[in-house]
């Protein structure tokens, strides 16, 4: 046998078997760390943040190709390490070959670690990175208006939110007209009274139901002392902010008192609490103005009918303790303390 042939045989015999080692310590390789990737996804859930970070670490030491593991390492370290998180995912973004998911979530991931070390305009262009690979990202246009909001930068809040709203087909006319707002309360908060107004007039025209302007407008009118606009004005907010609404009880009440109208008090609560049955300011203001009409049963009653004795809260407990101040015997307004004192000794423990 020809001595070079010989040679040639076993050279190739040397290359199958060496090939054959590199594809079966790859095989045995890739699950070994697809295993490990899962376990990690899987101390991610169960939020066990240590373990998940170490089972990641050990992934990309073995496959430094693994570009899910580096992304979700760096997020996990962006509270704690967000300058590490930041290089982490910054040099994902030179990786070739990468799918437009994938980068998606890699400028997301910076655009989040960039916001938390207070980098708030790199955070800006990788948010705007993201919709030139996804126009409709709603994600991305999302945290462009956390941030023109952040920065009080209004008329890009307001258009952030027009693309935001025409994406998702809900249309909420609410939320440009508080944008219009806050405008008008930078102008009055600089002292341009006039350009103010017009700002809270524009957002009421936009949206005549959202409640915002009508109480800035009120507080306008009750600073050049034109109490019945601003009772309306503060009434107008009050029905359509209810959950707020308490916020301008007090004031119109005094303005009612100092307009000789202090009977209409009444009315307005019990027009709130048509609105609202349980919203317990309204029921407690208008105990106080039916106490002071002289009608302390019909305020007693008021009151009974909301205190939930299941309810830890004792507010309406202390309210009838004070109407039952006259009307009850000592023994009983012993038991009433009790019973007080009973909640918020329950409220402690728990």
């Amino acid at each position: 046998m020809d001595i070079t042939f010989l040679y040639i045989a076993l050279a190739l015999i040397a290359g199958v078997g060496l090939i054959s080692y590199i594809f079966s310590f790859k095989s045995t390789q890739k699950p070994k760390t697809d295993t490990l990737f899962t376990e990690a996804l899987n101390a991610m859930v169960r939020a066990d943040k240590g373990k998940a970070v170490r089972l990641l670490r050990d992934v990309v030491k073995q496959d430094s190709d693994h570009i899910m593991a580096y992304l979700q390492l760096g997020n996990l370290l962006r509270e704690s390490h967000p300058q590490q998180a930041t290089k982490i995912h910054q040099s994902l973004t030179v990786r070739p070959n990468i799918s437009t998911d994938l980068k998606v979530d890699i400028h997301q991931a910076l655009a989040l670690d960039y916001e938390q070390i207070g980098q708030f305009q790199k955070a800006k262009r990788e948010s705007e990175q993201v919709l030139k690979f996804e126009k409709r990202n709603t994600w991305a246009l999302q945290f462009l208006l956390s941030i023109s909001e952040r920065e009080k930068n209004w008329d890009q809040a307001a258009g952030w939110t027009k693309q935001i709203q025409k994406i998702t087909g809900k249309h909420d006319p609410d939320e440009l007209a508080r944008f219009q707002v806050y405008k008008g309360l930078e102008k009055l908060k600089n002292g341009f009274a006039d350009e103010a107004r017009s700002f809270f007039q524009k957002a009421l025209k936009s949206s005549p139901d959202f409640g915002l302007p009508y109480r800035y407008l009120g507080d306008m009118f009750e600073q050049t002392r034109d109490l019945v606009k601003a009772v309306e004005n503060w009434e107008s907010f009050a029905v359509r902010d209810i959950e707020n609404a308490s916020q301008v009880f007090g004031k119109i009440e005094s303005a009612l008192f100092d307009l000789g109208r202090y009977s209409e008090v009444e009315n307005f609560y019990r027009r709130i609490l048509e609105i609202d049955s349980s919203n317990f300011e309204a029921i407690i203001r208008l105990a106080n103005v039916l106490e002071e009409k002289g009608e302390d049963g019909a305020a007693l009653s008021l009151i009974e009918s909301t205190i939930n004795p299941n309810s830890k809260d004792v507010r309406g407990d202390i309210m009838k303790l004070k109407l039952s101040l006259i009307t009850s015997t000592p023994v009983e307004l012993s038991h009433q303390v009790d019973s007080i004192l009973e909640k918020l000794s329950d409220a402690k423990d728990d």
